[in-house]
Order: C-alpha cells, then structure tokens, then sequence
C-alpha cells in the first residue's frame, strides 16, 4: 500500500545549513519510526542514474550546495532534494522537499512516500507529527490515491489546496478557524498546531466530510497570492 505523507508552506528563506539540519532531522525521525523502511538511501537526479547516498548531515549539506550551484536554481523557488531507500522486501520510503526559498506562488514542500506491504501497520500520524516538528508547516496530511481521487471528485478539491486526508496537521492560526464538533479527534503539538486523526483506512467519506467542514471555516482557506508569508 502506498501512503503519503505531506507538509507545506509559504516563503521561509533559510541558509543551506538549516535546510540540511531539517533534513537529517526528518531521516533519523523516519529511520526511529519505520526503521525496516530504509536500510540504504540513494539519491534520485534530474539526469542521469541514481546514486549511492550516505544520509548524514554531511552528505545532505553537500547534496543541497550541489543543488544550488546548478544554472536554473533560483533563491525564489527553492532548494529540492529526493531521496530513496529501500529496506525489508515490500518496503521503501521517498523523501523529497522543496524548502528554503521565497516562492510567491508555489509552496514549498516536504513529502514521505512510504510504500509497505498491505498488511503492514505504518505509523502514519507519527509521521506527519515528525513532519510538523520538523518542517513547521502550514498545513500537511496523510493521504493514499483512493482518499486524494475522492476529495477530487467528490469535493472539488485541487493539487496546491490546502487539505487534510486520513489524518491532517494545521498551523496555529487554522487550528484556530476548526469548527466545534467536527468528526475528528484533535491533538495539539509543540508550537501550537494542531494534529488531526480524521478516518481509517478506506474511509474516504469521512475525509470528505471533514474536509468540506474545514474549508468552510476557513481553516483550509489558501495563502494569500503573492505569497507573503509561511503560514496562515
């Protein structure tokens, strides 16, 4: 089964050594959570063949420097990097972000593909709790393509929305716009966001439902254009 894991949010310009700092962050939190998922990392290039990839704070900070130095970077869009591992047989992670520019219309980004065997239990709402932590993001959820084909469908929704799936994190200022009674239990996280456990596995009305709640209150309502800020 293949599960996404997701955070976004606006310009936060930050120096190279920050952005690597965030991402070994995110690599030891996933290697603790899911440790059969990644045993060895490779990074995936725009050109050419993947290659070998020791996933330390060194080889991140020369990954991304790496990044930065090529002819069609810009400091506006970001700095991108994706990685992948592979583990126990039925298991393998994707990393992949976007972070560090000032965009004034495309988010920034940070995404955990985790595919595992259909039996598996994966700690999803670890994972996107890890991802907030770390990333401080605007928004973020925990989807799969039944639950993102739904929320298409079935409520209009659009890649760059903001939105929750299975499960949602919100910043401090949409946890604010959450409605009373919504069919969701909420958890509050370091930093004042908010956790969201919305549906099980499958259970994509549910998600709909919520979803349609939340973006009538506001709390699913996108960043203003140009973008001026990282979140709500």
């Amino acid at each position: 089964m293949r599960r996404v894991v997701r955070g976004f949010w606006g310009p936060r310009p930050e120096p190279v050594e920050a952005l690597a700092g965030r991402w070994r962050r995110t690599l030891d939190g996933l290697a603790e959570l899911v440790p059969q998922a990644a045993d060895v990392w490779s990074q995936v290039h725009g050109n050419g063949p993947a290659t070998a990839f020791a996933a330390d704070e060194d080889a991140l900070l020369g990954a991304l420097r790496t990044a930065q130095s090529a002819a069609d970077w810009s400091d506006l869009t970001g700095t991108g990097l994706r990685l992948v591992g592979t583990g126990a047989p039925g298991w393998q992670a994707e990393v992949s972000g976007l972070a560090g520019g000032a965009p004034e219309f495309l988010l920034q980004s940070l995404a955990i593909i985790l595919h595992a065997p259909d039996e598996a239990v994966a700690p999803e709402e670890e994972l996107l709790s890890l991802v907030a932590r770390v990333w401080e993001p605007d928004f973020g959820d925990v989807s799969d393509d039944d639950v993102l084909d739904a929320l298409e469908d079935e409520a209009g929704y659009s890649v760059g929305d903001p939105v929750v799936g299975r499960a949602g994190y919100l910043s401090p200022a949409r946890a604010a716009l959450v409605p009373d009674g919504l069919e969701a239990v909420r958890a509050p996280l370091p930093g004042g966001g908010e956790l969201l456990s919305v549906a099980a596995p499958g259970d994509s009305a549910t998600v709909v439902r919520v979803y349609e709640r939340l973006r009538g209150s506001g709390a699913l309502a996108p960043l203003p254009r140009p973008m001026d800020r990282a979140v709500l």
